[in-house]
C-alpha cells in the first residue's frame, strides 16, 4: 500500500515560494458595492471589465462544488486543462530530473508538456484493447517519477479504464495520479470526484469545452485535496481566469437541464452513427466508446479521411498513433451534420 507524503514529491523552490499577492488577493470582497476600489492601478471608468477579476474564481467554484459535492477548497480552475496540467508539472516535477508516465495512445499534451518542463516521459503502452498495462507501469516507477496520467473516457480510443487498474495504481503509487476526465459526462461509469478523500494522491482534471459546449472560454477544473490545491495555487498566475470566463462558467453551469438534453442528444447520435457504421464496407472495427466520439479502423485511413475533406466533412486521422494503424476518430455532431456524414459515408461504399 502507498504512503502518499505531498512534501516529497513537492519541488523544493515551490515549497520556499512566497507567492505573489494581488491587489484583489489581499480584498476579495468583490460585492462590496459601495467601496471605492483605488488599489489596482485599473481605470475607474466602468464598463463590466475595467476591474480585475476575482483571482480565486469563487462564485464558479460555488457552484462547482454544489454540483459534485465537493469544497471550494478542493477546486482549482485554469485557463483550460491545458493549464492545470502545466501547473502540475511546474509544482511537482523537477526538470533534468524528474519523469511522468502516460499511456499511449493518448492526448498528446501529456508529452508535449513534459517536453516544455524537461521532464522525461516514460511511455508505456496500453494493452490492445486499451487497458493499462498496471504491472509494466509500476515497473517503470523510480524514485523519480512524480505523475501517472490516465486519460479515462480515454483520447482517442473512448474506452474507460477499469476501476481496478486505477485503484491498483494508487494505491501502489507513491506520486500523483491525474485523472484526465473531459469525456466523462458522456459515459455510464461514475467519476472519481466521490473518491477524492479517500486517496491522498487522486487529482481529477475536467473541462468545459465538451460536454457543457464552451471550449471557447477556455476553463479547465482541477480537483484535489486541499494539500495539493494549495501548492497550484502558490503558482498560478494571479488572474488566470478572465472575467469574461467566469461569467459564461456560471450562465451555463446554472443551465443543467439544456446540458442534461445536449448530452443526451449527443449519445443518442453516437449510437445511431455506430448503426450506420456497422454497414460500412471499408469499416473493419468499431471500438467501444463512452466519450463523444468513436473511433474506427477503416481500411486506408488516409484515403478515407481525404474523401471526406472533399465533401467538407473534417475528422480526426489517428492512424499514425500507437495502436491506431488505419484508425479515424469521428467526433459527434448535430443532427443534422450526422446526417450529412452519414449520407456522405454511404456513398463511399
Amino acid at each position: 500500500m502507498s504512503t502518499f507524503d505531498i512534501n516529497t514529491i513537492t519541488r523544493e523552490n515551490v515549497k520556499s515560494l512566497k507567492p505573489y499577492s494581488s491587489a484583489r488577493d489581499e480584498f476579495e470582497d468583490f460585492d462590496t458595492a459601495d467601496m471605492i476600489f483605488l488599489d489596482a492601478n485599473e481605470n475607474p471608468y466602468q464598463n463590466g471589465v475595467n476591474r480585475y477579476p476575482d483571482p480565486q474564481q469563487n462564485s464558479v467554484k460555488a457552484i462547482l462544488a454544489k454540483n459534485n459535492n465537493t469544497k471550494q477548497s478542493q477546486i482549482l480552475l485554469g485557463n483550460g486543462s491545458d493549464e492545470v496540467l502545466d501547473l502540475l508539472f511546474r509544482a511537482f516535477c523537477e526538470p533534468k530530473k524528474d519523469n511522468i508516465i502516460s499511456l499511449p495512445p493518448t492526448y498528446g499534451m501529456y508529452g508535449v508538456l513534459a517536453n516544455i518542463n524537461a521532464v522525461e516521459n516514460r511511455e508505456i503502452l496500453l494493452t490492445t484493447d486499451f487497458q493499462p498495462q498496471v504491472e509494466k507501469i509500476l515497473e517503470a516507477v523510480d524514485e523519480n517519477t512524480k505523475i501517472i496520467f490516465l486519460c479515462s473516457p480515454n483520447n482517442p480510443t473512448g474506452n474507460s479504464f477499469s476501476d481496478e487498474s486505477v485503484v491498483k495504481l494508487l494505491q501502489n503509487f507513491k506520486g500523483l495520479v491525474v485523472i484526465d476526465e473531459a469525456y466523462i459526462d458522456f459515459s455510464d461509469k461514475e467519476s472519481w470526484l466521490t473518491e477524492i478523500d479517500e486517496y491522498p494522491n487522486l487529482v481529477i482534471t475536467q473541462t468545459l469545452s465538451k460536454a457543457y459546449g464552451l471550449a471557447g472560454i477556455r476553463l479547465g477544473i482541477c480537483y484535489a485535496s486541499e494539500e495539493v490545491i494549495s501548492i497550484l495555487n502558490k503558482i498560478k498566475p494571479p488572474y488566470n481566469v478572465n472575467e469574461l470566463t467566469q461569467q459564461r462558467a456560471k450562465e451555463r453551469l446554472k443551465d443543467s437541464d439544456k446540458i442534461k438534453q445536449e448530452i443526451a442528444s449527443i449519445i443518442k447520435q453516437r449510437e445511431d452513427l455506430i448503426k450506420v457504421l456497422l454497414d460500412v464496407n471499408f469499416v473493419e472495427k468499431i471500438y467501444p466508446t463512452e466519450a463523444n466520439f468513436v473511433l474506427v479502423k477503416v481500411d486506408d485511413a488516409n484515403k478515407r479521411y481525404d474523401q471526406l475533406i472533399e465533401k467538407g466533412i473534417v475528422i480526426r486521422n489517428r492512424t499514425t498513433q500507437p495502436l491506431c494503424e488505419n484508425c479515424l476518430r469521428f467526433t459527434i455532431g448535430t443532427e443534422e451534420e450526422n446526417a450529412v456524414l452519414i449520407k456522405e459515408l454511404k456513398l463511399l461504399n
